[in-house]
């Protein structure tokens, strides 16, 4: 894949070696992320952050993101504040935000608007989920965590063992990380679901045909027993028909410190790609987890600003440059005491 000047818009664009690129531009940034370095290699290039779908940890991220590299960053939130709500195209919204911004991350409600608008643009444009269909830069950094966490245990992402858990059907994390998943050898997957929200029958079938052995189950507690990552995921209430529907899922899959404990092995990983839904009637995954060493949803959020400061990198051809413009923190943080 030549990353220079490219869209990120599927999964589907990547090869195994494009992965790791992205892994090893990935592993320098920490110490610009976790603020022991300054770095202004971006300054000067601009972002635009067109958000048109609820979202804090994406846009924060994305624009964190560039913010580390020395970039700028320009937002728009909700179709409500753009001129979208006055009948404008992505075509025309294109055309224009790319003559201000050197890259655009975009999130739209309707799957496929964000090729569309790549399609008109003159920059590239990342896609930061478009409807049901993809999220691929969080399936990258989920990827990432699953490797960093399995190679603490001396595993790789090939040959591992993984339950996705809840929405499946509308989760658009799941989608993207099991074609990414494709990529591997011999993995486990148990798909665990209601039957009307169960994995498109195309995702699963693009594993079994990648040689992984896949699993589908509507029970919770044995499908945890033999695994080493759990990828929980809320009901996408905002994908159904109407709050009712959504309502008769929210809270059929509750994985708290008693299930773990008596059905996960020690070292089991609990992911998710948040937010959690913490409402009572849902509370898919408990807050009596937020201590224990094997949650790793803040670890992936972390890891989502090295992967988008990675591909951020990569697309506009600096990542050979990054310590280039780089100089000491000057300021005091707990992440970097002076």
């Amino acid at each position: 894949m030549d990353f220079i000047g490219a869209n990120i818009l599927s999964v589907s664009q990547f090869e195994r070696d494009d992965i790791d690129r992205v892994f090893a531009v990935a592993d320098t940034m920490g110490p610009y992320a976790r603020r022991q370095k300054v770095t202004r290699v971006l300054e000067g290039a601009i972002l635009g952050n067109m958000f048109l779908e609820p979202s804090t940890r994406t846009r924060l991220s994305f624009g964190a993101a560039f913010n580390l590299l020395g970039g700028t960053v320009r937002e728009t939130v909700g179709i409500t504040a753009s001129a979208m709500a006055k009948g404008e195209s992505l075509y025309d919204t294109a055309r224009v935000l790319s003559g201000y911004s050197d890259v655009i991350c975009m999130r739209h409600p309707q799957e496929g608007s964000v090729a569309e608008f790549a399609a008109a643009s003159r920059v590239p444009v990342v896609n930061g989920g478009d409807g049901a269909n993809e999220h691929p830069t969080q399936a990258l950094l989920d990827l990432y965590t699953i490797k960093k966490e399995l190679e603490g245990h001396g595993r790789s992402l090939d040959k591992f063992r993984i339950a996705m858990i809840g929405d499946l059907k509308y989760g658009r994390t799941v989608h993207s990380l099991c074609k990414l998943l494709c990529l591997f050898s011999n993995v486990q997957i148990v798909l665990v679901s209601p039957p009307e929200l169960a994995m498109p029958e195309d995702v699963v079938e693009k594993l079994r045909q990648s040689g992984h052995q896949v699993t589908i189950s509507d029970q919770l507690e044995p499908s945890i027993s033999h695994v080493d990552i759990v990828y929980s995921t809320r009901i996408q209430e905002e994908r159904f028909a109407s709050q009712e529907e959504a309502n008769l899922y929210r809270g059929r899959f509750r994985l708290n410190r008693e299930i773990f404990t008596r059905f996960a092995e020690p070292n089991t990983v609990i992911m998710h790609p948040l937010p959690r839904d913490s409402r009572a009637e849902a509370n898919e995954l408990d807050t009596d987890l937020n201590e224990h060493p094997s949650l790793a949803i803040f670890r992936q959020t972390d890891n989502g600003l090295l992967v988008r400061m990675a591909l951020f990198a990569l697309l506009l051809g600096v990542e050979g440059k990054v310590d280039q413009y780089s100089h000491e923190v000057r300021w005091h943080s707990r992440r970097n005491p002076v």
